[in-house]
């Protein structure tokens, strides 16, 4: 057994509105299993305590610069989309997904496809300091095995779900039902065993999954003990469709919470349009959210309010959502999310309400121990807990990065200026589980 330790400024939530900013901390990460086994706090002899340990260690002296940053959790992102991130954003909702989804997606069907993408999108996440995705792959099972050995590979903790849909979709791309629950079954037994990886029971959203689709989802999900992601209420037009398709569910989030996929282990992309009695149905279930704001808006279908879910207690992530969102990055969904509170605040503003926009702390909180309870991972990830996995970022500023420091700046504006002048240049290192898996260093 040996250790890693790390001394310097460490900086991490503890809940939505605490976060925690520690100076001069000692952190000691088992090598072994990746789990932090000690954190000391204002410590003032660190070569006392680490002589006290009864294993080798390795010691890293982060500079006044530098500081230890959770990993950045990403409830809600599509691997395949990345082949046309960054373009294709003229259309709404259901008109870009016939246009440009569909199409794109069901080329996967190639397993050289599969390959050549998924390494890419996985590298470029990674190097982002995502360190743990929830992925929409697609219909086809090879591909999704590919996207799993990918991950593996590459060392990203991640959630992965093959894609289900077999009504209203193009002759090209739909699936037969029976198939699709059967090769739902074998994606779920092929990646469970995984260390790091855990299927994700997927139904592309209502308008595409048959009520008996998603009623043998839901016993897949129950057989298996594996967690439940879709999409909800992201766009006007496709609730009113939704909601003409199930005329028997009381409303959209109804639709799922009639066919068993609400629960404490469910988390639903988007949730822009909801009434009141959706908010309180996503309440009752401790089902989570995974908010997409550049998505939102890229897509213009709308603004969503994330403070009418924290309000009532319901769990709150944020996603990239690639590629309805532009940006592969969890820094770009901070600022994103950021935009889209501010435009809550001046909506309020201007009816004279008053609204408090997102703060830093909250920010942080979204992006990662926020984000690890929409995924119920929070015992395991999510900030730097002794018995937590050791999944982080080294963020260093005085790199030849995309942040100047003046020398004056207090360490919360050093948190500041990474959140929204950072990229990928100041992440000198990126760790999953105590492995390094990308970094700038």
């Amino acid at each position: 057994m040996t250790y890693t330790a790390f001394f310097g400024t460490i900086v991490h939530s503890l809940s939505l509105k605490d976060l925690e900013i520690i100076s001069d901390a000692l952190l000691i990460v088992d090598d072994d299993n990746g789990t932090i086994v000690a954190m000391e706090k204002q410590v003032k002899d660190v070569d006392a305590i680490l002589d006290k340990l009864d294993q080798p260690y390795k010691l890293q002296r982060l500079t006044p610069q530098q500081f230890l940053f959770p990993g950045l959790v990403d409830t809600h992102a599509h691997a395949p989309q990345y082949v046309f991130a960054g373009s294709g954003m003229d259309l709404q909702l259901l008109e870009w997904l016939n246009t440009h989804v569909f199409p794109a997606e069901s080329s996967f069907k190639s397993p050289e496809t599969a390959k050549n993408a998924y390494d890419k999108v996985v590298s470029r996440f990674l190097r982002n300091g995502t360190t743990t995705c929830s992925w929409f792959a697609t219909i086809h099972l090879d591909a999704c095995k590919i996207l799993v050995d990918t991950i593996e590979r590459l060392g990203q903790r991640a959630y992965v779900g093959k894609v289900n849909m077999d009504q209203n979709c193009p002759d090209y791309y739909i699936e037969d039902t029976d198939a699709s629950l059967k090769d739902t079954r074998e994606f779920i037994e092929y990646a469970q065993p995984k260390k790091l990886i855990t299927p994700v029971v997927t139904p592309r959203f209502a308008i595409t999954c048959s009520s008996k689709l998603m009623n043998g989802l839901s016993q897949l999900a129950k057989e298996y003990n594996v967690p439940i992601q879709t999409h909800l209420c992201e766009n006007q037009n496709e609730i009113e469709f939704t909601k003409s398709l199930f005329p028997e569910s009381a409303n959209y989030t109804a639709v799922y919470a009639d066919h068993g996929l609400l629960g404490e282990n469910s988390y639903m992309a988007h949730c822009v349009f909801m009434t009141d009695d959706e908010i309180d149905l996503l309440a009752k279930h401790n089902t989570g959210v995974a908010h997409c704001a550049n998505s939102n808006f890229s897509l213009h279908s709308g603004v969503c309010d994330v403070r009418r879910f924290l309000e009532k207690g319901i769990k709150v992530g944020l996603g990239t959502d690639v590629a309805g969102g532009f940006a592969p990055s969890m820094l770009d969904a901070v600022r994103s999310s950021f935009f889209a509170s501010k435009c809550t605040l001046m909506d309020h503003r201007d009816r004279k309400l008053d609204y408090e926009h997102l703060g830093t702390a909250e920010l942080v909180y979204l992006a990662t121990l926020g984000g690890a309870k929409v995924l119920n991972l929070h015992n395991r990830i999510g900030n730097f807990v002794v018995g937590k996995a050791f999944d982080a970022l080294v963020v260093d500023l005085d790199s030849k990065g995309s942040v100047d420091l003046m020398g004056n700046e207090t360490q919360l504006q050093m948190v500041e200026k990474f959140l929204f002048n950072g990229n990928d240049q100041v992440l000198a290192d990126v760790y999953v589980n105590g492995r390094r898996v990308a970094g700038s260093a």
